[in-house]
Formats: structure tokens, sequence, C-alpha cells
């Protein structure tokens, strides 16, 4: 969340920022003009109650000097009254201005890319060079449900669209590969968590899902809870209303958990496959940092991301996302995109965001500084990877002309020694 202060202090720079995501600077101007009636009513009220201070001791020494108050006891009712008008005026008030800066996006580092098209993002690395292969290649639904290993008939039948089940080698290969995630991020310095699954309101607008995105949530409505869209949601609000101790930063979290999402506003995308589900794994990586320490910190997340990759010999590049492109709560954003042969393009499969103190203002997250001074922390949050996604591009990449899959050497351990997936 913005500093709602700042907002009021440098109008025409949050103007041009925002403007750069897409916000009118109209909406810039609503917010304003409301906080200054907030204000107004702050300043009002204040004034009448000074004035009853001082005529309530006016009144105790008429009292004392066995003299008539009664005007000024009637006066100060009617001060009273219009007081507390004032302040129901003014909680009202408070609330509007909290639910208008509640709509703004973070503002974005300098070096985004300025532009509200995605296609203008820039690429900053291409590794690994995309297999040439001597026969068509297939894409992963038709090989896994050719290996009988995913079984997307009987997931709609069970759920609905865009669920499905793992069967048998393709349950063991989604488990080889998230635990694989988690090790690697276990030997990087990241705690391992495993965390609650359905949030409280207030946790998602903690991490700012709520309340832009709130219809894009699976909600148990009886009880105001959430399943949670990315495990960033439970991960962050740990230290909700909280200081943390400055020698513990930075602190590194890492959970693998299941993934709920609407995807509303996605209608007739990737509707087959792994790409687009309503219900995925995805290993997840969280960082608090200090506010000098965190655009190195998002290097390092991406590189966290990136080392999976690499050992999983999958093609990838990396860019910087638009300014109208990256998340609502991100100041910058590192796409990690994987090649997909039957696509004949890189697919997103993870994106390392740097929050700033965005997040931590709307979650009250400190920490002091070397002055005793509190200050809020930066989040940062990276996917490490998107599971299901990756056992896509293992299947797409690492296919064979008979239909079989060949399994990552740095999986085989995970596998059982199992080196391919095959109908036998």
């Amino acid at each position: 969340m913005l500093d709602v202060k700042q907002i009021r202090q440098k109008p025409d720079f949050f103007k041009e920022q925002l403007g750069h995501r897409g916000v009118p600077a109209e909406q810039i101007d609503a917010l304003i003009k409301a906080d200054a009636d907030r204000r107004d009513l702050i300043a009002k009220s204040e004034q009448l109650k000074s004035t009853r201070n001082q005529v309530s001791g006016e009144i105790s020494q008429l009292k004392r000097n066995k003299q008539d108050a009664s005007a000024q006891i009637a006066e100060m009712q009617k001060v009273s009254a219009e007081i507390k008008s004032l302040d129901d005026q003014r909680r009202t008030a408070d609330g509007q201005v909290q639910d208008m800066a509640a709509h703004l996006p973070n503002v974005p580092h300098p070096d985004v890319p300025i532009s509200l098209n995605e296609d203008d993002s820039v690429e900053l690395r291409r590794i690994g060079t995309p297999r040439q292969f001597d026969f068509e290649p297939k894409a992963h639904w038709e090989l896994g449900e050719a290996l009988h290993i995913l079984d997307f008939e009987r997931g709609a039948k069970v759920s609905g669209s865009r669920f499905l089940y793992y069967m048998g080698d393709g349950a063991k290969l989604e488990r080889a590969v998230y635990n694989f995630f988690l090790d690697q991020h276990e030997a990087e310095g990241y705690t391992e968590v495993l965390p609650p699954y359905l949030v409280t309101d207030e946790s998602m607008y903690g991490t700012g899902q709520f309340p832009k995105f709130k219809n894009d949530a699976f909600r148990i409505t009886t009880q105001d809870l959430s399943l949670i869209p990315t495990a960033e949601v439970p991960l962050v609000n740990y230290y909700r209303d909280e200081v943390i101790p400055a020698e513990k930063l930075p602190v590194y979290f890492t959970a693998l958990t299941p993934a709920f999402r609407e995807e509303a506003g996605s209608a007739g995308r990737d509707t087959k496959g792994l790409i687009r589900l309503h219900q995925f794994n995805k290993v997840e990586m969280v960082k608090f940092t200090k506010p000098e320490d965190s655009w190195d910190e998002l290097e390092k997340l991406t590189h966290n991301a990136e080392s999976l990759l690499k050992k999983l010999g999958l093609p990838y590049h990396v860019i910087t996302l638009t300014t109208g492109d990256m998340s609502f709560t991100a100041a910058m954003t590192h796409d990690l995109e994987v090649w997909f042969p039957e696509q004949n393009k890189y697919r997103e499969i993870s994106s390392c965001s740097n929050c700033t103190d965005f997040q931590a203002r709307r979650a009250h997250i400190q920490y002091r500084d070397d002055d005793g001074k509190l200050q809020f922390v930066h989040t940062l949050n990276g996917s490490g990877l998107a599971v299901g996604r990756t056992v896509a591009a293992i299947m797409e990449n690492y296919q064979n002309a008979d239909g079989s899959i060949t399994i990552p050497d740095v999986l085989v351990p995970y596998m059982h020694g199992k080196t391919k997936i095959t109908n036998n």
C-alpha cells in the first residue's frame, strides 16, 4: 500500500508513475480530495474539542462560585453532539480514503520498461538451446493421456473443468519435482514452512489480493476465509502486525502448497493441459529484507529460481516485465519463461518480484533501524517453481519418438532410480 501522506506531498510524481501502470490521474485527484476532506473533519473536531475543554473549565468555575452555568452547559451539549457527528463522518472518511488507497498499485522501479503492452518486456538473458527434434513433438497433455499418467476427463467429471488426476508415474514425477525444489531451496538457506491453506480476509488484504482481486478468490463465505492463491499469502502474513528483530533479517521462507485460482477472465486460454488450472502445486520463495538490501535480494531470488531450470536442463529466458504487465504489488518483476516445444514458445514458470514496502505497509511488518526507529521491511516473492508447469515442460522437452519420457538426471533419485516413463 502506498503512503497517502507521500501522495499528498508529491501528487505529480504519483500521477506520472502510476499512469505508467494504467491508473488515471483523476483517481489520484479523487484520493487527494477525499484525504483533504477527511483532514478537514479532523481539524473541525479538534477545534470543537478544544473549545469544549475550555468552556468545561469555565463551567466548573461557575459552579464553584455558585453561579448559573445552564447556558454554557446547553451550548456544550450542542457542541458535543456536533463533535460526535464530525467523528462519525471522519471514521467513514477514513474508510473511504483507506479503500481508495488500497486500490492503487505499487510504484514501479525506474528500470522497469514503461509500457501497458506485455510484448514490450525486456529480455535479460537466454539460457539453453531448444532441442531440435527429429520427430513432431507432442503436447504434454497428449503424452500424459497416452501414458495414462494424466487424467483430465475424470478430473472434470469429479470437480469440473481445469482439474485433473495425476496417476502412477505422473504423481511420482510431480512429487519428485517439488521435493527436488524444496531440497534445493533449503540448501540455499530458506526455511521450509508448511502453512495454512485457508486464510482470513486480513491476510488477503495484507498481501494485496483484497480488495481489488476479491472476485478472483475461492471463498468460504460462511467463515470469511479464502483458499490461498499462492503460498505468498500465508508466508508474508506470518509476520503481520509484528516487528522483526533487525538481526534476523533477511528472512527466507519456502513452502510447497496447492494454489487455488478462479482464473477469472481467462476463458478460452490454455483450456488444455497443466498451464492454467484451478488447483495446482507451487513451491514459493518469500523474503523479508531491509530496504537497502532488497534489490540485491531480488537478483538472488531470481537466480535461485533459475538454478532449478538449469539443473533440470530446461531451456529458458529471463525477462523484466513492463509497468502494465507486472503484478499489482510489485515494483519490479523478473519472469522466467521455459521453452515448450509443441507450442514453439517460452511460457511463464516463475515471477520473481520485489514488492518494496508495499505489502509491509498493508500488513504492518516492521523492524528497527540502527537509530531504533521503526521502518517497514521490504518483501519479495517468487515461484521456485510452479510444479505443474515444470512437469509439463519436462514432459515436452524430454519426450521420445515412441511417446516415452526420459527423466532428468537430477530427478532420478527422487523417482527411486526410474529413468524413463513408458507405457510398460
